[in-house]
């Protein structure tokens, strides 16, 4: 009987799920518990379920240097500006694959909708998403198609990428030990590593009750801003960086009749453009006239029974019966 991540597992409520499966194996087993922490109730878990059980603490044998590999950074940060300030860190100078962590599955789809956005090449795990997608987005990660992974606490068991050099506590972890666990993505096989930390004000007590157990010495967070001075020079980033990949456009919108939206920077002049424009009102508002050709055939579309002038009435029948409004009345 093997039970991993059996501290999470406890957390999320499976106990009742873990007593049953334990109930259907025989007395006599050979059980292993795997934890990667070891609160009061794995230990109780451990003495319900284990026979005179034997507690092995696995640790690498330069943990103490890895650790020191690490550079922690931690900063007050305002949640409307969070992005931003990201958005310049993922741009500092020897910066390779990235692990963000966010409290919730909502927060870590918002903020790869918004980091993919700005250009860069981002994936996430979370529980919203099939087993199957997250193994692509690991898959991609690993292979460095996509250098900037977001992920939950949960869904972030099981990340081991050695190549890892920052991490970014977009929101505080919830104790010391949720923290190490976290920044432990980095730093790993004494290569070096850096661990940046976002604190809110609301979170201030959180941070202290971390760093008085950590030992950190940073009882006040730095004030920081994406334009902050300080955050170019503790992470290395170009001056005159902004929160953009520059020469980065977002893909544009659909338009209504499912084609990619034209902007000032299409091929052919603002004549050609308005042209084509008028174009596309004529074939959505039918073929028989435009949209300024004025009152009769606008009146004709939204009187049942009467034709157009061309006589052709078949497609506003069916523009009535789908809902939508004619181009021609807009």
């Amino acid at each position: 009987m093997v039970l991993d991540e059996a501290d999470k597992m406890l957390d999320l409520g499976f106990l009742p799920d873990i007593e049953k499966l334990f109930a259907q194996t025989t007395a006599t087993r050979h059980t292993m518990l795997f934890s990667a922490t070891m609160p009061g109730p794995i230990i109780a878990l451990a003495r319900r379920f284990m026979n005179r059980p034997v507690h092995i603490r696995a640790t690498d044998p330069d943990e103490g240097i890895t650790q020191a590999n690490i550079k922690h950074l931690v900063y007050r940060a305002h949640s409307m500006d969070k992005d931003e300030v990201v958005a310049r860190i993922l741009q500092a100078e020897g910066r390779g694959k990235t692990v963000i962590f966010t409290r919730t599955k909502r927060a870590a789809a918002k903020l790869v909708e918004e980091l993919t956005d700005r250009g860069f090449k981002a994936a996430a795990v979370h529980g919203d998403l099939s087993q199957e997608q997250r193994e692509r987005a690991m898959a991609a990660f690993k292979a460095g198609k996509k250098d900037v992974l977001i992920a939950t606490d949960v869904a972030a068991r099981g990340i081991d990428v050695d190549d890892v050099t920052h991490v970014i506590n977009h929101t505080i972890p919830d104790d010391g030990e949720s923290y190490l666990h976290r920044v432990g993505r980095t730093g790993r096989a004494g290569k070096t590593g850096i661990a940046v930390t976002f604190v809110d004000w609301e979170d201030l007590h959180k941070w202290s009750l971390i760093n008085r157990a950590l030992e950190f010495g940073q009882p006040e967070p730095v004030e920081t801003y994406s334009s902050s001075p300080h955050l170019f020079e503790d992470l290395n980033i170009p001056n005159g960086t902004r929160g953009r990949i520059p020469g980065h456009r977002p893909a544009p919108e659909a338009s209504e009749s499912g084609s990619a939206t034209e902007t000032s920077s299409g091929s052919g002049s603002e004549e050609e453009r308005a042209a084509r424009s008028r174009s596309r009102r004529r074939t959505r508002g039918g073929s028989g006239g435009s949209a300024q050709s004025g009152g009769p055939q606008a009146h004709a579309e939204h009187t049942p029974g009467s034709g157009t002038h061309d006589g052709s009435s078949a497609p506003r029948r069916r523009r009535r019966r789908g809902g939508s409004q004619p181009a021609a009345s807009a």
